[in-house]
Order: structure tokens, then sequence, then C-alpha cells
């Protein structure tokens, strides 16, 4: 057994000696400390490395890890720790071991927040001080800790970058601690700085088109406070109005301009014309080929020319639609021509629509005012041949509120119409046609999402003789009842199914994603169409399919199996466009 002074001499003996060796690491602290310390430790992270270390840069390491400790332990709120140290030669290497008591951890006592610049004062303006102060994260008798309080410190500032106050700044910040008591006062003082409102747009890059159609898109108007969103909202607006490929929106915060501060609106115009071909297959209409021709700036005005023709197994249409931008009231105005040729479980139709629209986008509702005139042709075999004609006046408002992301995973849409004819007008008979539409989703752990989906049409008329069948109901397919033929459920005739007065269908659907491009899905639909609602009688379809969120748009494959028809089917929808 080696004495005392013998140990003393083997290390007195290395450490002369030069050398370098290996060295290992050892840290005695609390469970939630010892991954900190380890991490940052100089003589940790050096025995991490591998590094062969002599005597002498030991010592120096050992020393600066001392200090280290005691400063990470500082900014978890352990201000008067107890950390030793000891160097050993262990079978020719080193090891040093650490012995860390962190004390008593300090606990924040008092939180003062004082406010400086436009905010400071106005009763209007209250509310927003005492939101900040409220939501303030780092409460009295909560751990003081460096890094929760750099955090509180930044989030004070996100209600006032995002709104009005784009210079606010904190002015002042401190946090007294206490050492005999374990405690720490903070104090901040955040300077808001003015309050910005909204000046003129200031736009650049435009050549092709006129300046004023990027004008109206603003949703924001001169004198009202700047906000965060607006600027969001515009970048949007502009690059979804189909004229340009690219636009960038910002202000440029300087106080002298806070009054009317500009808005710096860059945009990178799109192509003038622009002919495309798509193609792609749906088990509701078939295979599909498509082909669009767009003019952009008709009569150098910034109308828009479209042609398209879509051929589809079982629809043809053929339109022509002149659109008008965005006026500065913010409605867009368009007039078009449609021809269409259908066979769809065997209900035969050829239609002509002329139509005049005007639209209206605000934030996430969206209105439409549409007045159509439509004749028709309508064969079922032997069973009907009837020719429809109806001027229709009609409305719709729609509500989306869940983000661009292509599978949300919360939030809803929601869609009301009403519109209808008089047979005095250009009709062949009366009738007002209400049709409402809600599609909710909901987060579901981690990786899930809750769909629920409900539809209720009608038609008040005496019958449904007179009426076009683009006015009435028929259910079944991908976004209907899955487990049917598309628009198979309707008034059966010989030869084929005929479109109804009433609709209702449901949907409740579970979605699990096992990334961020592939998920799977549990559904069970339901519903029926008929001509009255006592008849209403649903049906069911059940089934499971796969989720694939490609670079083109989603993709679903559904297998249902539909209870009324003891059958199963393969629901899938793509589509590509050149």
């Amino acid at each position: 057994m080696l004495t005392p002074f013998f140990k003393a001499l083997v290390l007195l003996a290395a450490l002369c000696a030069g050398t370098a060796h290996a060295l290992t690491v050892e840290v005695v602290a609390p469970d939630e400390l010892k991954p900190l310390l380890m991490q940052h430790l100089e003589t940790a992270r050096a025995a991490r490395l591998g590094e062969k270390l002599d005597a002498e840069e030991i010592a120096r390491l050992q020393r600066q890890s001392e200090l280290t400790a005691r400063e990470l332990l500082a900014t978890e709120g352990y201000f008067s720790p107890l950390v030793e140290s000891a160097v050993e030669w262990l079978d020719g290497d080193w090891r040093v071991d650490y012995r860390v008591d962190p004390g008593v951890r300090t606990l924040v006592r008092s939180v003062k927040l004082d406010f400086e610049g436009a905010l400071k004062v106005g009763a209007d303006r209250d509310r927003l001080r005492e939101r900040i102060t409220r939501s303030f994260s780092l409460k009295p008798g909560m751990p003081f800790r460096q890094a929760d309080w750099e955090s509180a410190k930044q989030v004070v500032l996100r209600p006032l970058l995002s709104g009005a106050f784009q210079t606010a700044r904190i002015a002042a910040s401190e946090a007294r601690v206490d050492p005999a008591s374990h405690a720490a006062d903070l104090m901040l003082t955040v300077d808001s700085g003015p309050a910005f409102f909204y000046g003129e747009p200031a736009i650049s890059g435009g050549q092709r088109y006129p300046e004023s159609i990027a004008r109206n898109l603003n949703p924001a108007r001169p004198g009202q406070p700047y906000r965060q969103q607006d600027m969001l909202d515009y970048q949007t607006a502009l690059e979804a109005s189909g004229y340009y490929a690219q636009a960038t929106v910002r202000i440029e915060p300087d106080p002298a301009q806070a009054a009317a501060v500009p808005i710096q609106v860059e945009v990178v115009e799109r192509m003038e014309k622009r002919f495309s071909v798509g193609a792609g297959v749906s088990t509701d209409t078939g295979a599909r080929v498509q082909a669009s021709w767009l003019h952009r700036d008709v009569l150098d005005r910034g109308l828009r020319l479209k042609l398209d023709a879509r051929l589809e197994t079982s629809r043809q249409t053929t339109t022509a639609e002149l659109a008008w931008p965005r006026n500065a009231k913010g409605y867009e105005n368009s007039i078009g021509l449609q021809l269409k040729q259908e066979d769809i479980e065997g209900q035969e139709t050829r239609a002509t629509v002329l139509a005049a629209k005007r639209s209206r986008t605000r934030g996430q509702i969206e209105t439409t005012l549409s007045l159509q005139y439509q004749t028709e042709e309508q064969i079922i075999a032997n069973a009907l041949d009837s020719r429809n004609q109806a001027l229709s006046l009609n409305y719709a408002w729609t509500r989306r509120n869940v983000g661009r992301a292509f599978y949300p995973r919360r939030g809803y849409v929601l869609s009301l119409q009403g519109g209808g004819a008089l047979d005095a007008l250009l009709s062949d008979t009366s009738f007002v046609r209400l049709l409402a539409r809600h599609t909710q989703y909901f987060p579901v752990g981690k990786d899930g999402r809750l769909i629920l989906r409900g539809e209720w049409g009608s038609v008040l008329a005496e019958s449904r003789e007179g009426i076009p069948t683009d006015f009435l109901f028929r259910a079944g397919g991908d976004n209907s009842i899955r487990g049917y033929a598309y628009q198979s459920i309707g008034r059966s005739l010989s030869g084929g199914v005929s479109s109804v007065r009433y609709l209702a269908t449901g949907s409740v659907e579970y979605n699990h994603f096992f990334s961020r491009e592939w998920g799977m899905a549990l559904f069970v639909d339901a519903g029926d169409a008929a001509d009255s609602p006592g008849s209403l009688s649903p049906v069911f379809g059940y089934g499971f399919g796969a989720r694939y969120s490609s670079p083109v748009g989603p993709v679903n494959l559904d297998l249902a199996y539909g209870e009324a028809t003891d059958e199963f089917r393969l629901h899938f929808s793509l589509g590509v466009s050149f």
C-alpha cells in the first residue's frame, strides 16, 4: 500500500516530467446542472476532443473551468455556489474531478416596467401597456435565469414591432441580485419611439402594367397605423394577382417620416402573355388534358383575357373570360362565356353560360356577386329530354382561416351561397337556391389532424322542372361521399341518375403524417340527395388512404367501401401544369 508521501512523490514526478497524457473529467452536481457543466467546462471539452495535455496545461484548464462553472451557475440563478476540483494521476492519465454545490437559487422578487415614447401617453394605449406588462414572462417567485431574462426583454418588443412602433427598443434594463436574500429585482424601460402611420405606396420595378394595379392591391390606407400583417397581406395580394412573379413590401422606419411613412413596393412583373398546357387524372371525371392562353394587358389597361379548353373523359368545357384588375375599392369585375358538355351517370347536359361577376377579398373573407344567364339541354336515355333556361342573381360568401399549407392542421373554411331566378325574367321557373359548406380542422397530437366536413343544399321551388342542373344537386365522389361513383346519388331513372333539390353530406376523417410529405387517412362519409328533406336517407362510405404533399400540390389516394352498393371504390386525383 502506497503511503501519502509516496503518492505525492509519484504525482510530483509526473508533473515534473512534462510529458503529455490523456484526460478524463468527472462532475458531481445536481442532475439538472450536470449536462450544462459537462458541455461547457474547458477540461470537459478537452477530454471530449481527446487532447494530449501536459501538467501545465492541465493546471490552467482546471482553474479556468472553475471560473466557467461559477459563470454558468450564475446564468441559472445560483450566485453563491461552492465549486471544488482536484487533479489525480491515475493509470498513466490525468483525471479531474469537480464537486459542485450550487447553493440556494435566486428567485425574482419584483418586476418594474416603465414606458417612454409615444406609448407612454394616451388613454387609447392603456390597453397595450397593460397587455405588455401582463404578458411579461418573468413573474415574482420564478427562478431567475439569464436566458429567461434576455428572452423576456425581447418578447416585450414583439407586439410593438409588429404594430405601429417600428423603432421600439429596450432603453434600459437592470437585474439587481441580492446574494444575501437570494432575490432579484428586475427593472426594464421600454422606449416605443413614435407611432408610424401609412403614407402612399412608392412602387418600383413596374414597366408593362399600369401602376394603379399594384396601388389598388394595397390593403392599408393613408393615415392608418402601421401593422406588419398589412405588409404581408399586401405582398401576398401582389403575388396572387397574376401580374407579378415576385414582390417585396416594406417601410423604412425613419422617425422623421412616422406621420406618413411611404410603403416601399418592389415588383418583378410576369410576362404579358402566357400559353400553358396541363394533364391529369381523377376518378371523378377521368383523364384530363387542358390548354390555356392568357393576355394580361389587353388595351394597355391591365385587362386579362383568358381562353381555356379542358377535355375530360366525362366532361368538356371551353371558357372565355375578360377580367378587370382590382379597383381602388377592392372589387374585381369580370365577364365570361362558357360552353360545356358532360355525360355523368347517364345524365347528359349541354349548356351555354354567360356571366358577369364582381368579387372582393378582404383578409380571410371573399365575396362574389354574379348575374348569370344559362341555357341547357338535358337528356337521360329515354326517360328525360328537356330544355331549361334561367337568368339568376347569385351571392357567395367564403371565409378561409387555414393558412397556405397543403394539409392544414387547424382552422376552417366556411362557404355560404344564395341565389335564384324569376320566371318573369328570362327563366322557365322561379326558384331560390341555398348552399352551405363547412370544413373544420383540428390538430391531434404532434403529427395528426381531425377533419370534420358538412354540406347542406336546398332549392326552393314548386318542382325541379325548368331548373338547370347546375343549380340542383347530386352526391358521391372524391369530395362528397367516397365509396360511390361521382354524382351517382340522386333521383334514379331508367338509364341514369337525375339531379334533385336537396343535398346533405358529412364526413369525419383522421390523418396521421409520418413526415412532411407522407401521411395516412381513415374516414367515414355519409349523405344523400333527394327531392324533399323527408326523403333524405343517408348512405355510408368507409375507408382509408394515403396523403402525399407533392411539389405540384396535394395528392390523395383513398380506398372506400360503399355500404349501400357493397362495393369498394378507389378515389384518386393528380394534375400537372406545364
